[in-house]
Parts: structure tokens; C-alpha cells; sequence
């Protein structure tokens, strides 16, 4: 169902608090191409921020570390922290350290991926490996303008993978939420691959269905479905156990570039150049709920042209209950699923990416320069129905719900046809 209020005035919208950013160096002339921000990454276990600020760098910075910092100029305004001459020294080896990476040409897709030492390797044949993820593993894995995947340490800054079998841009990089450390790479030569991290990087699948470009990739919660998107008006779902396709997706009007599932698994919010985010019962194929950055929106046939509101990233909210978006009108917008108008407004010039921190009180924004900029995220207290909802979800599918003899607006509930 479309869900456009007839205008929205974004002047009367609440201003998001923005809390700090993070610098580059600047660049000569001659390189301020290639310096973009397309990715940024949170540690699941919040211990850091990761960043591609152009030019082959990543960035490593302790999240604590960061919001102390922010958090010192709290009375004097927002802190800006430039990242040119930061000392190592300075801080202890028992706590995590700042890190810069030359990952050898310019990075697209960051991702973080923690291990899970019970998670078995699904290639149950081989018993001998060169690494043994231990349970306090951390690793970064750098997607590369080359076609290349580099896998890192994060806490030695250790190169331990080189992933070759890509043939153009790796755009998107996924780790399974499950800790089994199942990567999942999107790329421009239109594939999909699956790799298994635990067998020694080895490639399990390749994923063929888009017929142009994939921009990125997503799993549910549970690891058991991944979502991708791309170049094409699609929104791909594919079975992860038996790496299948379940079914493609249809409601948007021009390329689809950003997708995200909502922390319980029930919700697929997707993004695309069609100035809209739609949010899929992605169960049964539907869509839930539309939310507009156009007014009144575009007609399909006018859709695809330049219209300065494409919608360049979304993200859920840990909480559940909030979503946010960059799009190309410099702004970021805070939405709450239960409105169809933002409920707050930031500036952002030049916005490529953003993610919200494993807490869900913050969200962060790349952009073409390089820098990366933060906002608090709007806080509410969780009504005690939306967390039992959000318990419920993690565990059953809409049909399973749909099967319960319960009442027909407690369903309605439960599945979020009534938000």
C-alpha cells in the first residue's frame, strides 16, 4: 500500500543532534578523485568504526574512544577530529588501537565479522586448516576496486586473506550474523560469491541472477536469507541454505541500491533511486509501507530521471522502530516506522553511506570527501507490545504468524500491517 502524505513541510521536522565528524588530510588537485567514503562499519561487538576514506585507506578507530572525544565537546559544540597525526603510542596495548590500512586501490565494501568457534565450517571434509578463529576474533574485510577481497585482522592489522575470483568492482561485502564467518561479496561483473572464511577463505557458490551491477547485499538476522540489489529495478531474496533464489521482489521504478533487514527479521527495507524507501513483509512478497523523499512523488515513467532526492543508502535502526536514509538533496532523514514523514532532519553535502552503532544511539554518514559525520539517533522508550513483537518475529515467518488462533488484530499486530 502507498503510503505519500500529500506534502511534508521540513521545516517544521525536529533537527537531529550532530555530534562530531571525523576528517581526512586533503588531498592535491590531482587526487580528490577516488578519495570517497563508500562504506562505513561498526564492530558487532561495538569496539570499532571503520571507514574507506579514498585513496586505498581504511581507518580503524575505537568506537569508546570516538564517542569520549565527541563527548569533550559536548559544551563547546560538535568536535571535529582529524585523523592525519594520530599517535599509537599513546594508548595502551591492552585497549583497542587506532589503525590505518593500505589495502593496495580503492576500497568499496568494508565488513566487519566476528567468529564463533562451535560454528562449524560447512565443508565438513577438510580437517586440516591454516587459520583457527579463536572466539575473541575480529576480522575486516576490504572490498576492492580491483575485483579483490583482503581479510584482515583487526586487532594486529595482519593481512590474512587475498579473495581473487571476482572479475570487476567489489562493491558490497556481508558477514552471516551467525558468527560462522560466511562472506558474502556483491560485485560489478553481476555475481554474488560465497565464501567460507573457516575453510581458508575457499569460495563455496556463485550466486548468478542479477544482469547488471549488484550494489550491495544483506542477511536476515537468522542467516538464513540474503537480500541483494543492484543495477535494476529487482530486489533479489535467495535461500542461504540451499543458495537458491526464493523470489525477486517488484515495486520500484529505477535501480535499487541499498537493503537492510530489521533487527527481528520480519521487515526488508530497500532503497532506491525512485526517491522512495520501501519496507517489504519480504515473507510473502508485500510491501508494508512506502516512505516518500519527493512530493508529490514521481509517476514510474518520470522516475528514473535526475531529480537531485535519489535515495543513496538506508539503515535499520537496532531498536527496531527507526530507519534512516541519505539521499542526494543533502539531507539525512530520521523515520519512524509508525509515521510516513520523517520524524528528524540533518544536513549532509554529498552523502554516500550510512550505519547505525551496535547500540543504535548513533548513526554515521560517509561522503564524498572522505569525512564521516555523526548525528544522535531520535530515542523513545520501546512500548512493551513492539518488544514482545520483536521477540515473536525473531522466531516465526509471517505465514507461521498468519497460522495462529488469535485474534485478527493482534495479527494484524504481529505482522506489522497495523505498525
Amino acid at each position: 500500500m502507498a503510503s505519500f502524505p500529500d506534502s511534508v513541510n521540513e521545516n517544521d521536522l525536529g533537527k537531529a543532534k550532530f555530534i562530531g565528524e571525523l576528517l581526512v588530510p586533503v588531498a592535491p588537485f590531482d587526487q580528490k578523485s577516488g578519495r570517497e567514503a563508500w562504506t562505513v562499519a561498526f564492530a558487532p561487538n561495538g569496539s570499532y568504526f571503520a571507514w574507506s576514506q579514498g585513496h586505498r585507506i581504511v581507518k580503524l578507530v575505537p568506537w569508546t574512544k570516538c564517542l569520549k572525544d565527541f563527548g569533550e565537546c559536548t559544551d563547546a559544540g560538535p568536535r571535529r577530529l582529524s585523523r592525519q597525526n594520530s599517535n599509537e603510542a599513546l594508548i595502551p596495548l591492552s585497549e583497542p588501537r587506532e589503525r590505518t590500512i593500505d589495502c593496495g586501490d580503492i576500497v568499496w565494501g568494508l565488513a566487519f565479522g566476528s567468529s564463533v568457534p562451535e560454528k562449524q565450517s560447512r565443508c565438513v571434509n577438510i580437517e586440516w586448516h591454516r587459520f583457527k578463529f579463536g572466539q575473541d576474533q575480529l576480522l575486516l574485510a576490504t572490498g576492492l576496486n580491483n575485483g579483490r577481497i583482503k581479510i584482515w585482522d583487526v586487532y594486529t592489522g595482519k593481512l590474512l586473506l587475498n579473495l581473487m575470483d571476482h572479475t570487476d568492482v567489489v562493491r558490497d561485502l556481508t558477514f552471516a550474523p551467525d558468527g560462522s564467518l560466511m562472506l558474502v561479496s556483491a560485485s560489478r561483473d553481476k555475481t554474488l560469491r560465497v565464501w567460507d572464511l573457516k575453510d581458508d577463505g575457499n569460495m563455496v557458490k556463485v550466486l548468478r541472477g542479477h544482469q547488471n551491477w549488484v550494489y550491495c547485499s544483506a542477511f536476515s538476522p537468522d542467516s538464513s536469507i540474503l537480500c541483494s540489489v543492484g543495477a535494476g529495478k529487482a530486489v533479489f531474496l535467495w535461500n542461504m541454505d540451499k543458495y537458491t533464489l526464493i523470489r525477486k521482489l517488484e515495486g520500484h521504478h529505477n535501480d535499487v541500491v541499498s537493503c537492510e533487514f530489521s533487527p527481528d527479521g520480519a521487515l526488508l527495507a530497500t532503497a532506491s533511486y525512485d526517491t522512495r524507501v520501501i519496507v517489504w513483509d519480504h515473507h510473502k512478497g508485500t510491501i508494508l509501507l512506502e516512505l516518500g523523499h519527493l512530493f508529490p512523488p514521481p509517476s514510474p515513467i518520470f522516475a528514473g530521471g535526475s531529480n537531485d532526492r535519489w535515495v543513496r543508502s538506508v539503515s535499520f535502526c537496532p531498536d527496531g522502530r527507526h530507519i534512516a536514509s541519505v539521499t542526494d538533496d543533502r539531507l539525512v532523514r530520521f523515520w519512524s516506522i509508525e509515521q510516513r514523514a520523517p520524524q528528524a532532519i540533518a544536513s549532509l553535502s554529498n552523502g554516500l553511506c550510512c550505519a547505525f552503532s551496535p547500540e543504535g544511539g548513533v548513526l554515521a554518514a560517509g561522503t564524498r570527501d572522505g569525512g564521516v559525520h555523526f548525528w544522535e539517533a531520535p530515542r523513545s522508550v520501546s512500548s512493551l507490545q513492539h518488544l514482545c513483537r520483536l521477540t515473536l518475529r525473531r522466531l516465526m515467518t509471517t505465514q507461521q504468524v498468519e497460522s495462529l488462533a488469535i485474534p485478527t488484530p493482534l495479527r494484524d499486530y504481529l505482522t506489522y500491517k497495523v505498525i
